[in-house]
């Protein structure tokens, strides 16, 4: 039972660093999309802000490598998690792309545009 509480706690630890990883890329993205309308609605010159647009695309990339590489913490712990018995919390909330078929159905087609 310890190790299904410890468990637990690293599950729920883990979705909540997935959730503020995806929550920074969408407010780093967002700002990033507004640079160009700003700088044309001021009025200033196309290499205002070029450093400032730079720095945000690299940190969009690395956000986007912390992302990746979180997942692949996910599916050892999953494994993990699995090998341990400790199989409804290696499952997750909701199905994955490897998931044949996946589990809702959309053989991994999702329609992003009306899930926000």
């Amino acid at each position: 039972m310890h190790a299904e509480l410890v468990g637990r706690d690293l599950s729920r630890r883990l979705h909540a660093a997935e959730a503020a990883l995806d929550h920074a890329l969408i407010e780093v993205a967002t700002l990033a999309a507004a640079l160009p309308e700003a700088r044309m609605r001021a009025g200033v010159s196309g290499a205002t802000g070029q450093a400032a647009f730079e720095d945000l695309a690299a940190c969009l990339s690395a956000l986007t490598q912390a992302r990746g590489r979180l997942g692949g913490g996910h599916r050892t712990l999953a494994a993990l998690a699995r090998r341990m018995g400790l199989e409804t919390l290696a499952a997750g909330p909701m199905d994955k792309p490897e998931d044949r078929p996946p589990m809702d159905g959309s053989n991994g087609v999702r329609n992003m545009v009306n899930q926000r």
